[in-house]
């Protein structure tokens, strides 16, 4: 019979193990492997990633908006955090439950990244290198880690529903970029 940690890892998020905004992103992932679905959209996201043009990159849909550059530096950053913080929470770092993580405020981290000023092509290879990274640290966790919890933000989080944010995040700004700016 597999143990409740094993079980875990190929189990969607509870209610409990993200604050309600987070479904937002966890919602998009289907099935129960996190994992799987990382590894799917690996080919994908970087598929559509090649389809955009150095110029198209520098589009924005409106004026005020940020440009394809930025939402894709905003993607590789924002993944970087997640499994930031599921390394965090899985090592056993987040000794006492009102111990939280700093915020995150997007928009400091897009203007002092700067995108514009690179080239789309490195930007698409940031987020490949990203990736296979977080394709490796969730696929090398050790099965009790991924029912560890934490707090940043202000928000309880699991490793478990950081893992399905990971792609959950990705799909609703691929999404974002295929209405709104292609």
């Amino acid at each position: 019979m597999p143990s409740a940690t094993l079980i875990a890892m190929h189990a969607r998020p509870a209610t409990t193990d993200a604050a309600p905004y987070y479904f937002t992103y966890i919602d998009k992932v289907e099935g129960d492997d996190c994992l799987a679905s990382m590894t799917a959209q690996f080919d994908e996201a970087l598929a559509f990633f090649s389809g955009i043009s150095e110029e198209k990159s520098l589009h924005r849909y409106a004026p005020e908006k940020w440009s394809i550059r930025q939402v894709l530096s905003h993607l590789n950053d924002t993944e970087r955090l997640f499994v930031f913080r599921a390394m965090w929470f899985a090592r056993g770092l987040c000794v006492s439950p009102d111990t939280s993580l700093p915020n995150f405020d997007q928009n400091i981290a897009i203007t002092g990244a700067e995108p514009d000023r690179l080239a789309w092509a490195v930007h698409v290879e940031e987020f490949r290198h990203i990736r296979q990274t977080s394709i490796d640290f969730f696929r090398n966790l050790q099965p009790e880690a991924w029912t560890r919890r934490g707090v940043a933000s202000g928000n309880p989080f699991t490793v478990l529903s950081l893992g399905f944010m990971v792609p959950g995040h990705v799909t609703h700004h691929l999404a974002i970029l295929r209405d709104r700016y292609l």
